[in-house]
């Protein structure tokens, strides 16, 4: 059984105090020139699309957006915590603290919704609870599972879920520091957890392949969808909740209908080493990560690849997190480091009916300017060739294609 939450005194020195002013940034490519032509004053600071990216020391496992503000925190292997603020500016991230209370690797963080606590859990078994301002350590619940915790999610202000590598989801009422709910329905790993809109159905993904429901109202296991190829590695809510998709390690996208939990509806093969994390933008359109380095934009019925946000080139990509107006999509990947891409434009995509003509290098649609790498005078090339592309196309299908849907709904 869990040990009893412990209520840490903030003054106490196990405490990191903040650190400032560590981050080390990758400069961009393209610099102004430091003053003008006719000799003038040395330009500004250059104000970029997105932020730059972050350096880690070690890889990230996971990556979190602040709700209400620009600042990230991550976990990485070494258990280590640190907290970011970012900006278009070039030169203005900082680092504003780090903490490294968890002694084995950190697997995911998640800030509360009014982003003044932040959650972490770890392979060493605890769940922790820092104060987002200072990163000071306020709840700790030792041994708050059995096995090492890999998934996390808060279901509100009070309420939170764990899963670990063992199969068993707890549900945590932090108010008390104790489990509500302890429940073991999986055979390996809870790799991801997602919950509906009312807060009353949990939805698990399992390395056994299966996904799991659970009724957190009721305190009690609903049931276990049928066995699908390979490990499910994520799960989330589309079409306004009446759709359910899981990756899988096989790269293929799961789709149940809501209250349809035993059978798949659907399936999508997305052509990806893997599928192992979905996030949503809108109702249709998720972006996807995989161990192949890519992140991809997906449309959900019709099922399309849109195209490619970004990459990690030849690393894996642990996680993806979106900012809270919107405007950037996070990633944390094996090549530590933290990037960001303009997703301001995503939400306005429409995907037809029909298929397209697929490329003939095979290539897929870059969505941004970075999406196929990080020199910006190439990345210009590719827009202005893929837009001459789409015209062209666009014009055989108004003749082949007069009366054609669009598939937003």
């Amino acid at each position: 059984m869990a040990a009893p939450a412990e209520h840490v005194d903030p003054d106490s020195t196990d405490a990191d105090p903040p650190e400032m002013d560590k981050t080390e940034t990758d400069p961009d490519e393209d610099e102004d020139e430091d003053e003008d032509e006719d000799g003038g004053e040395p330009a500004g600071p250059k104000i970029r699309d997105t932020p730059e990216d972050i350096r880690l020391e070690a890889i990230a496992n996971t990556v979190a957006l602040h709700p209400s503000r620009d600042m990230l925190v991550c976990g990485d292997v070494d258990g280590d915590i640190y907290a970011f603020s970012y900006s278009c500016t070039e030169g203005e991230n900082r680092e504003l603290w780090s903490s490294g209370h968890h002694m084995k690797s950190c697997r995911q963080v998640r800030f509360s919704a009014d982003g003044l606590q932040l959650y972490s859990v770890s392979r060493d078994k605890a769940v922790h609870l820092l104060d987002v301002e200072r990163g000071q350590l306020v709840t700790r619940i030792r041994g708050a599972h059995g096995a090492p915790i890999n998934s996390l999610l808060l279901v509100d202000q009070n309420i939170l879920a764990t899963g670990d590598d063992g199969g068993t989801l707890k549900v945590w009422d932090m108010r008390k520091g104790t489990a509500i709910m302890d429940l073991k329905h999986h055979d390996d790993y809870i790799s991801d957890i997602a919950v509906d809109q009312a807060k009353r159905i949990l939805l698990t993904a399992s390395g056994d392949g299966t996904m799991g429901v659970f009724n957190i109202k009721r305190r009690r296991f609903e049931l276990l969808s049928e066995f699908q190829s390979g490990d499910l590695t994520s799960v989330a809510l589309m079409k306004r909740g009446k759709k359910v998709v899981c990756g899988s390690s096989e790269g293929t996208i799961y789709i149940f209908n809501w209250n349809g939990f035993g059978a798949t509806s659907d399936r999508f093969a997305v052509k990806a080493e893997s599928v192992d994390c979905i996030l949503p933008i809108t109702d249709n359109i998720m972006c996807t990560a995989s161990m192949d380095g890519y992140i991809r934009a997906i449309n959900l019925l019709p099922n399309r690849i849109i195209g490619c946000i970004g990459q990690h080139v030849g690393e894996p990509i642990e996680e993806l997190a979106k900012s809270w107006d919107s405007r950037f999509l996070a990633s944390c990947g094996h090549d530590q480091l933290i990037k960001f891409w303009d997703i301001s434009t995503l939400p306005n995509t429409t995907v037809n009916e029909y298929r397209k003509r697929k490329k003939k290098d095979g290539r897929m649609k870059s969505l941004t300017k970075k999406a196929h790498g990080d020199n910006d005078f190439f990345s210009g090339l590719v827009e202005e060739t893929e837009k001459k592309e789409e015209e062209g196309e666009e014009e055989e299908e108004e003749e082949e294609e007069d009366d054609s849907d669009s598939g937003s709904d």
